[in-house]
Parts: C-alpha cells; sequence; structure tokens
C-alpha cells in the first residue's frame, strides 16, 4: 500500500485508524427561522473495531464533511463494549425502539452476517460474523440503527459462557506457575600476578 506523496516529494506517515468508520445515512434538514428556511445536512455514522466496540453518532452540520466529523465525535464519546460469544451473541434478543421492532439470534459458527442494510453495517463495526436477524418495524435507517445499537447493549454472559469463564479461572490458579531461580553472582577469582622479568 503506498503512502500518499506529500508537496516536497517526500512521503507522509499515516499511523492506523483506531475505529472503522460507516456513514449510514446523510439527510437534508430544513428549519424555518425569521428570514426563511435554513439549510442544513444531518449525518448518522457509526464507528467500531471490530473487535467488541462499537459506537453511533448523529452530527449536523452546513457541509456534509462537517456533519460527518462531528457524527464520528459524538460516536467516540458514546462507545460500547458488546458482549460476544465467540463470533456470535450469547442469546435471543428482541428490541422495540420507537416504530423500529429487530430481533436478533445467535447461529453456529460458518453460519454468516444474515442481516440487510443499517443492522448489517452496526454488526460487521462490531465483529459480529454469525448472526440471524429480522426487521419487523420500520425501514427508517436511524431507528433501525438505534435500535440495534440498544440490543448490542442489553446483551448479557450465558449460564455456559459463565461457566467456562469459571473452570478457566481454576485452572489459572491451579497450573503450577515457572519458579525463577535466584541470580547468583559468580565470585571473580584473582588473577595470578605476572613476575616481573628482571631487565637484561
Amino acid at each position: 500500500m503506498s503512502r500518499p506523496a506529500s508537496k516536497r516529494g517526500g512521503f507522509v506517515h499515516r499511523e492506523p485508524k483506531e475505529f472503522e468508520e460507516e456513514v449510514i445515512q446523510i439527510d437534508r434538514v430544513t428549519r424555518v427561522v425569521k428570514g426563511g428556511r435554513k439549510l442544513r445536512f444531518r449525518a448518522t455514522v457509526a464507528i467500531g473495531n471490530k473487535k467488541g466496540r462499537v459506537g453511533l453518532g448523529i452530527g449536523k452540520s452546513n457541509e456534509v464533511t462537517g456533519a460527518i466529523q462531528k457524527a464520528i465525535a459524538k460516536a467516540k464519546k458514546n462507545m460500547l463494549t458488546v458482549v460476544m460469544n465467540g463470533t456470535t451473541i450469547p442469546h435471543r434478543i428482541q428490541v422495540k425502539y420507537k416504530a423500529a421492532k429487530l430481533l436478533l439470534m445467535p447461529a453456529v459458527q460458518g453460519t454468516g452476517l444474515i442481516a440487510g442494510g443499517t443492522i448489517r453495517k452496526v454488526l460487521e463495526l462490531t465483529g459480529v460474523k454469525d448472526i440471524l436477524s429480522k426487521a419487523l418495524g420500520t425501514s427508517n435507517k436511524v431507528n433501525n440503527s438505534k435500535a440495534v445499537f440498544l440490543a448490542l447493549s442489553m446483551l448479557k454472559q450465558n449460564p455456559a459462557m459463565i461457566k467456562r469463564a469459571g473452570i478457566e479461572a481454576e485452572r489459572r490458579k491451579q497450573a503450577p506457575q515457572p519458579q525463577l531461580k535466584p541470580h547468583v553472582e559468580k565470585e571473580q577469582k584473582p588473577t595470578p600476578e605476572k613476575a616481573e622479568t628482571p631487565a637484561q
């Protein structure tokens, strides 16, 4: 992967981003004020590291890029750590947010991400790879994304995960820990002094 060249002909070093970003929707919104209508843009953005951390934010600005940057900043302040069971979710969950109704069900490894549109984007950024989902209510992207975020925040460990965590903790306690040998400094033997030879 080539890095962008600077004006002087060199290369600029860019650090890898901590979170991946996905723009869910950009809308034109108007507000009626004394002088007429004021047009602005509203951006809905989801971010995540695909390792169980995900965030959702909405930003408004006079420009699209400004709205996206505001949404990313809000998403970073509104981060969520999702409880996961391997590559899927720990249990079935059904939530309702306004007119959006969402059903998420765990799936065995190899099933894939059975979800569409907004739900798929948020789950991909979370790191879920095997899941079954169904949007039962509205098709509004903003409400569906908030419904997914609400469902992920309500996930808890199932009894099997708690039992497995307890077994692993017991194994760690019973496992013999390697003993470090004490460092003993070797005594330096005195070097024999060379006999001086008489000068001839």
